[in-house]
């Protein structure tokens, strides 16, 4: 049986900005869950969703992957509408709703300033990474939304960037026939300005689950 990924402790030391940015969360918002979020959805899955990083307000509030700001409202909503999750989004992590048929995760697990990862965190957190890419079995596409998590998944294979670039709705393939599809972000800024819209997205994630089935 293929062992649970290592997660990064509740006070991982590895990046001192980000580890600030906790401490001074948990005195401010002592609610909050401020501390590393973990992958979310089964480990069988065929699809690896890989975000950038944890809102402010979002999952850094709530402790699960896009849950609580707005980025998670295109996404969960396309989810559920494409058959690979389950119930209703609510924004918050126990409105009932299912990963079926993919998992969740960030190329960095802590919430950084203005929600903008420096690259020496991305590659501290990359053995995170490379971690819960080892621990699924069944995987056969990574769904890498934005340039930075693009990036962060090419690190793990050691493939520079200028040999795969990011490109929404690119699908390339990884050494060991892994592949990953772009998408730009489902931000609040990408969507309100129309980079991305609900229909862009959703071909993205449709082209996705063809590849698995195909």
């Amino acid at each position: 049986m293929t062992p649970e990924p290592e997660q990064p402790p509740r006070d991982c030391p590895l990046c001192p900005r980000l580890a600030a940015l906790r401490m001074a969360n948990r005195a401010a918002f002592p609610d909050w869950h401020n501390a590393p979020v973990p992958s979310w959805g089964p480990r069988e899955s065929r699809i690896l969703v890989l975000g950038m990083a944890p809102g402010q307000r979002g999952a850094n509030r709530t402790g699960r992957p896009f849950t609580g700001d707005h980025a998670g409202r295109l996404l969960y909503a396309t989810l559920v509408g494409c058959g690979l999750a389950s119930g209703v989004y609510e924004e918050r992590p126990d409105d009932g709703l299912a990963l079926t048929g993919c998992r969740i995760t960030n190329a960095v697990r802590c919430v950084p300033p203005a929600n903008l990862p420096e690259p020496a965190e991305v590659r501290a957190c990359n053995g995170f990474l490379a971690g819960e890419l080892a621990a699924m079995p069944n995987l056969r596409v990574v769904l890498a939304l934005g340039v930075l998590a693009h990036n962060a998944l090419l690190r793990v294979f050691k493939v520079p960037a200028a040999r795969l670039p990011f490109g929404h709705g690119a699908v390339q393939t990884l050494p060991g026939g892994l592949l990953v599809a772009d998408s730009y972000h489902v931000s609040r800024y990408n969507t309100s300005t129309r980079r991305l819209t609900a229909a862009m997205f959703e071909a993205v994630v449709r082209e996705v689950i063809a590849r698995v089935e195909g």
